[in-house]
């Protein structure tokens, strides 16, 4: 009979501590390893939201090309000070952010619980904010398609322009909320004691995940709210 294979720890010529360290999975010899493949399964995901927020904004440049009268009045409903808002309070929710995964990395876990709370609460601006926006619109009417029924329009065809508006910042919302409940998750583990030096990928990825959900807005704000 073939003797078994030896501990890993002997195999690998790892000292036994980190070996132990929780976290780790068992398809995985070192922390380094799992956070590399875990960076690059992200990565790819985020290559693929950035393909579908892509062919929205390539539509939308399509649609503003052929109507740009229609864009152009329409893009004067929206309020530009709620957007820049939004903007900076997204900005400071990637700081927060980022300050997270800073803090998750160096085992400072009181200042990482202090930061997914920032973050969470910042997010939670965002939305209400949004939910602001999105009921002065039902309450004009800018809405999309049929549901368009805003009186006094100069320009025909403006409600091209809020059926774009809605699905694209509609989609931002759902990612928005998703991260939410992504960090709320980070919060959960943070208060639990999971994350050490060794082992902070999941703040690190989640934080990649809030920043492409910044990025997305920052090129929103001035596609729809900056129209020249």
């Amino acid at each position: 009979m073939s003797q078994s294979a030896p501990p890993l720890t002997e195999a690998q010529g790892l000292p036994p501590q980190e070996i132990d360290e929780k976290g780790l999975q068992h398809h995985f010899t070192t922390f380094e390893q799992q956070i590399d493949a875990t960076k690059i399964g992200m990565w790819l995901f985020l290559g693929t939201e950035l393909l579908m927020f892509g062919g929205l904004f390539v539509g939308f440049g399509l649609m503003q090309a052929a109507h740009p009268d229609a864009f152009y009045a329409a893009h004067h409903h929206l309020d530009k000070r709620l957007g820049f808002l939004n903007t900076v309070v997204l900005l400071v929710s990637s700081w927060t952010m980022v300050m997270g995964v800073w803090s998750a990395k160096h085992n400072k876990r009181a200042a990482l619980i202090r930061y997914l709370i920032a973050t969470l609460c910042l997010a939670c601006v965002f939305l209400v904010v949004k939910f602001f926006e999105y009921s002065h619109k039902f309450h004009e009417g800018l809405l999309p398609g049929q549901y368009y029924h805003h009186l006094g329009d100069a320009v025909q065809g403006q409600s091209m322009f809020f059926g774009f508006y809605f699905m694209m910042t509609g989609l931002h919302g759902i990612h928005v909320l998703a991260g939410m409940a992504a960090i709320s998750w980070l919060l959960i583990r943070a208060v639990r004691g999971d994350f050490t030096p060794h082992y902070w990928s999941p703040v690190d990825i989640v934080g990649l995940y809030w920043h492409l959900v910044d990025m997305i807005w920052i090129y929103l704000f001035p596609l729809l709210y900056l129209i020249s």
